[in-house]
């Protein structure tokens, strides 16, 4: 595992289309139990080195009821984004994760990672790429019907403040689908 977080923290696969240059962003230990799938970092994090050190990171320790401490504890949580690095800005937000990383990385960290109980996705990138075929149309629906990708995998929008409007439009989410979140993350981290 040590060998394969600096191989992936030394890649430069995708460096000219990333406007800040490469400095990909992981988390991972092989006892981790829970391992959370988001998009990319953004400035902030880019600039820290420290995932999901942002508003939508405390946004997501407040959903997954866990504290700093456990979540950025490895041997508990990994955190692989589809994206590793900042992948720039685009008309409305981020632009999109790079598309080399998951299929370059991801497999080799997960089979590195044989205790995982529960896979977070995060947005609509890691679910696509996730759960293919059995993705709703939206990722609305997709979160909705949760239910159907458990045990594994746990599907979730984007912790982002920009989402504020989604969450005020789905008040099903905040009241079925986070403590169930926070059940099964307990479950799985115990």
């Amino acid at each position: 595992m040590k060998q394969l977080l600096a191989n992936i923290r030394a890649c430069e696969v995708c460096k000219e289309h990333l406007p800040l240059g490469p400095r990909p962003i992981v988390a991972a230990h092989k006892n981790a139990r829970v391992i959370i799938i988001g998009q990319a970092p953004g400035t902030k994090v880019h600039e820290t080195g420290i995932p999901w050190d942002d508003p939508s990171g405390k946004q997501l320790r407040r959903w997954l009821n866990v504290t700093d401490q456990t979540f950025y504890d490895a041997s508990k949580i990994a955190l692989v984004p589809m994206g590793f690095c900042y992948p720039g800005k685009g008309k409305s937000g981020d632009l999109p994760p790079r598309p080399e990383c998951a299929p370059l990385w991801h497999e080799d960290l997960l089979n590195e990672m044989p205790h995982v109980k529960l896979v977070i996705l995060i947005g609509m990138y890691a679910q696509k790429y996730y759960l293919g075929k059995t993705a709703e149309k939206n990722l609305t629906a997709t979160v909705k019907n949760y239910k159907a990708y458990l045990p594994k995998y746990f599907p979730l929008p984007h912790p982002s403040p920009r989402n504020r409007f989604w969450l005020t439009k789905n008040p099903w989410f905040t009241e079925t689908v986070v403590p169930e979140l926070q059940k099964k993350t307990k479950e799985a981290l115990s």
